[in-house]
């Protein structure tokens, strides 16, 4: 298992000067964006020949609607359906609306805009990132592999939405990078960050203590631990404020201690160990659906199998413990099942293994087979969101 760097003192995530690294990282975005915008182009031919406008589908539709409102009005906003439901705009964390009211009062931009503009330059730190870390943990046609995969999921299209993916996936990529190269302080701000984005912020520090624990092996004493790594000290205890800090807060307006979990509960999410999505799976297998129940059946028995490769592969602790949570808790919520796909958009490690193996491909022949993929992702992304569309 490659092993992690040690506490240092660099000052921000990256082994190059910041336009070395953009320089080598330049086939990775390019492949990137070249993936993004024929999805986009295909999206925009499907929206016309539906009737429908492909900017609206991007950024003025279910949660897009959600942050926009609290980009323009803060929190506060409560919806009574007509079956009795409340759905409050407290259920979403506040580091895309905030963004999205700076960008647009700095700006000419409207906040559904603004929320595009975020995610769109999210996603290419998001795949500079994740050239960084298949390029330290392998080489860098791996990297760029990484990317390009990343780009060319089934659900790839959200990483062009005014969704939170996009941006919570750059800053859990870059943190996770930091802990493996020993910028704790740049590993814990970015976990803050995270946990300020989206629930699933724990995962990213999960990820910063498991590194933390590999790095003071065997465990000093206080004064040492104090002396030789006050920073990954520092990341340690910074590392859940952000999350922490808007459950707490959550918890003030509401008057409860369990006010976020409540305000989840009002929206239909919660976790109970996979219970709800057994039955869930149990019921397209044994009702008129028999093939969607096998194709689930497929799909989780396929993220197992990625995890345990990632396991043999020997991924570092951090990476391992990070995924291993957003498959946790994308798998035993008890919410809108469509969504699962979506949720498990940040699990960019289960991608390191199929990077591997098509660095080993001809480089025509890998090629060839993800410009066949991107464009089959192109079609069904363009597919769903003039359908059902992400929840």
């Amino acid at each position: 298992m490659t092993a992690l760097a040690t506490d240092t003192a660099a000052s921000a995530p990256g082994q190059s000067p910041p336009r070395s690294a953009l320089r080598l990282a330049a086939p990775a975005l390019l492949v990137f964006a070249g993936v993004r915008l024929l999805g986009l182009a295909v999206l925009a031919a499907w929206s016309a020949a539906e009737g429908k406008s492909p900017h609206q589908l991007l950024s003025a539709r279910w949660d897009s609607l959600w942050y926009t409102r609290v980009a323009e009005q803060g929190y506060g906003y409560t919806a009574h359906l007509a079956d009795g439901g409340v759905h409050s705009s407290l259920a979403f964390f506040p580091l895309l609306p905030g963004l999205e009211h700076t960008l647009a009062a700095l700006t000419p931009l409207a906040p559904q805009d603004a929320g595009l503009a975020v995610s769109w330059l999210a996603s290419l730190f998001a795949a500079w990132g994740l050239y960084a870390i298949g390029a330290l943990l392998h080489d860098r046609r791996t990297g760029v592999v990484l990317a390009a995969l990343w780009a060319v999921l089934p659900v790839g299209i959200v990483q062009s939405m005014a969704y939170t993916e996009s941006l919570f996936t750059a800053l859990a990529v870059w943190s996770l990078y930091a802990v493996l190269t020993g910028r704790w302080v740049w590993a814990g701000t970015l976990a803050v960050l995270a946990g300020l984005t989206r629930p699933v912020g724990l995962a990213v520090v999960a990820a910063i203590w498991a590194g933390a624990a590999v790095t003071l092996v065997p465990w000093p004493g206080f004064r040492e631990l104090w002396r030789g790594h006050r920073r990954t000290l520092f990341a340690v205890l910074v590392s859940p404020l952000g999350w922490l800090g808007y459950v707490a807060w959550v918890g003030v307006r509401t008057g409860s201690p369990t006010g976020y979990p409540g305000i989840q509960a009002q929206w239909g999410n919660g976790f109970d160990g996979g219970v709800a999505f057994a039955g869930f799976v149990w019921k397209n297998l044994t009702g008129p659906v028999f093939l969607a129940g096998v194709g689930l059946c497929a799909a989780v028995a396929l993220i197992g199998w990625l995890y345990v490769r990632c396991v043999r592969q020997g991924q570092p602790l951090p990476l391992l413990v990070y995924g291993g949570v957003v498959v946790a808790l994308a798998l035993t919520g008890s919410g809108y099942f469509g969504s699962r796909p979506r949720l498990l958009l940040p699990a960019f490690t289960l991608l390191l293994p199929v990077a591997v193996a098509l660095t080993r491909w001809r480089r025509a022949r890998a090629a060839s087979l993800l410009v066949a993929v991107a464009l089959a992702s192109a079609a069904y992304g363009a597919l769903w969101l003039n359908g059902s569309g992400p929840p």
